[in-house]
């Protein structure tokens, strides 16, 4: 007697949740990248209260994960590239704004300084910057890796 085992032809998985999460990763790693020649990691790891690049990096890449998988929820049912690249730069845009121009400075003010409080709302030069980070390096990268991983890069 022989057994015969069924093996999977592709190890590709369809969780929109792990999917989402992996291409936040690669997002996040692409706008850390620009977070770090901006020199504002350390204040993101002062949402911990520790004020490092090192921690603000791996703070900025959990939320890049749990922002990825809730993207990847999201879209689970935006099978084609338009609407999926569409989605992420809306998405990267409300991040920026409930996260740099809302929680951050909120945050802050109660585990950093006070005075961030003022900040809520305010947009400047690196609010702008901030805007590209999310939309393009958060945005689009995590768009382009969930299709990726979706199986509809070619």
């Amino acid at each position: 007697m022989s057994a015969t085992i069924a093996v999977p032809m592709t190890t590709r998985s369809e969780s929109p949740i792990r999917n989402g999460a992996l291409a936040g990763l690669a997002g996040g790693l692409v706008f850390g990248l620009l977070m770090a020649g901006m020199g504002s990691l350390p204040m993101v790891g002062m949402l911990i209260g520790v004020e490092n690049a090192v921690v603000g990096f791996i703070v900025h890449m959990v939320i890049s994960a749990i922002a990825g998988a809730g993207f990847g929820a999201l879209t689970r049912k935006l099978g084609a590239v338009p609407p999926v690249y569409a989605a992420s730069m809306l998405y990267g845009a409300v991040l920026w704004v409930l996260g740099a121009l809302i929680i951050m400075p909120l945050w802050l003010s109660v585990t950093a300084d006070p005075m961030m409080s003022d900040m809520v709302f305010v947009v400047g030069n690196a609010q702008w910057v901030s805007l590209f980070g999310h939309v393009v390096g958060f945005g689009m990268t995590t768009g382009a890796v969930l299709l990726m991983l979706r199986g509809h890069a070619k």
